[in-house]
């Protein structure tokens, strides 16, 4: 009796992890021909980091393989909680060990290097869980020496199956609108949908599609992680530039929904009215700039007005990156032509010595002349105004003077 009650303390997500391969569900995206060896153990094993999403199977995944490698010794760390000490103190062993280490990420680079010769050696395979983009999180030499595993959010029809499962295990039962509600909200997490039926379960016994929304209030907002919030900005400043105001609305707003600071939108809109509208458009940068000091007055919930005007302008201003190219070009010349000096015609010549070497010699002030007279001790064009918006003025204005 004691033991059962102890069973029933253990939190239901623990209680629900599969402990054989055929009971882990969203290995679809995982390559067959891998996953078969994994799963039977076949041929050497080798280092592993598996990335995903929360709920998505990695930790399970890591547990099911020393069933399928039973020659080897399972060590589970959590970089949360361990350092480089312990991880030497387990590859000091001379028995061949699997090592697990759940938020590899949060290892820093210096730390992550000391993996290196031990897995070179063959003193460990690493298993390390990620949810954060290996290319930005993990050294390069680390990532050459491991496989990545991409695990994808379960499927809806994943997570109605975990959740059959945990009706089975808890008692507790939802009805098929029910079990579609809990599935969405849950946003490929098994972890999240199992958490939400633990809770759920106190509420009663058996539940209809109206009273989990009445329970759930409707939270559909996805609260995500880094690499989402990299998606869903790169989402948004694309739609600007396709003049979608739409588009860049929802995504814009999405990234607000699910926490994103406003003062980190309003400041990518900053430099987008400069990058991608630039001249075409000169009103759009003003625009931008007015939208955070009216941000910072106006504070939330207001201060999305503001926002929302300035996105749907961004959005439908004219478009050219002309300015921002001809930066780059600028900065390319400046590699290009490290030792030019500045023509004796544009110097300043404030002394009589200065004068006397030429200084300001020949300079023609733009006020009293109608002459072209170059800036630059080379030939190279930078600018080329685009036919979009106001720049089609600049592009006339710099077309007459060429030709004066």
């Amino acid at each position: 009796m004691e033991a059962k009650s102890l069973e029933n303390r253990r939190p239901l997500a623990d209680r629900l992890r599969p402990n054989d391969w055929s009971e882990i569900a969203g290995l679809e995206s995982i390559d067959e021909k891998l996953l078969s060896k994994l799963k039977k153990g076949v041929g050497p094993l080798p280092s592993l980091i598996l990335w995903g999403p929360p709920g998505s199977g990695k930790t399970t995944f890591a547990r099911l393989l020393k069933s399928s490698y039973k020659d080897f010794v399972f060590v589970e760390l959590s970089a949360v909680l361990s350092g480089v000490k312990e991880v030497k103190e387990i590859c000091a062993t001379s028995t061949p060990t699997i090592l697990f280490l759940d938020e590899i990420h949060r290892f820093n680079k210096a730390q992550q290097d000391a993996f290196l010769p031990f897995i070179e050696r063959g003193d460990i395979t690493l298993v390390g869980a990620t949810t954060e983009n290996p290319s930005f999180y993990l050294n390069q030499a680390l990532l050459s020496r491991t496989k990545v595993i991409k695990f994808s959010p379960l499927s809806e029809e994943s997570l109605i199956n975990v959740l059959k499962r945990a009706e089975e295990l808890t008692g507790v039962s939802f009805d098929e609108g029910a079990r579609k509600i809990l599935a969405f909200v849950s946003q490929g997490d098994a972890r999240k949908l199992i958490n939400l039926v633990e809770a759920i379960s106190e509420e009663g016994n058996s539940f209809s599609k109206e009273q989990i929304e009445k329970i759930l209030n409707d939270p559909r907002i996805l609260f995500y992680n880094e690499e989402e919030h990299y998606d869903l900005i790169s989402a948004f400043i694309k739609s600007l530039r396709g003049s979608d105001p739409d588009a860049a609305l929802f995504w814009g707003f999405k990234c607000l929904e699910s926490g994103e600071d406003p003062r980190f939108l309003i400041r990518r809109m900053i430099i987008f009215a400069s990058e991608d509208i630039g001249n075409a458009d000169p009103r759009a940068l003003g625009l931008s700039v007015a939208t955070a000091e009216s941000f910072d007055r106006l504070g939330l919930p207001e201060g999305r007005i503001p926002i929302a005007q300035c996105i749907t302008y961004l959005a439908t201003a004219p478009k050219s990156n002309r300015s921002y190219v001809a930066m780059n070009e600028a900065i390319s010349a400046v590699k290009k032509y490290p030792r030019v000096e500045v023509p004796l015609h544009l110097r300043n010549a404030p002394t009589k010595l200065m004068k006397e070497f030429g200084y300001g010699k020949g300079y023609v002030y733009p006020h009293d002349s109608d002459e072209t007279v170059s800036y630059l001790p080379f030939k190279e064009r930078f600018y080329e105004p685009s036919d979009s918006g106001y720049e089609r003025n600049i592009r006339e204005l710099i077309k007459r003077r060429g030709q004066q």
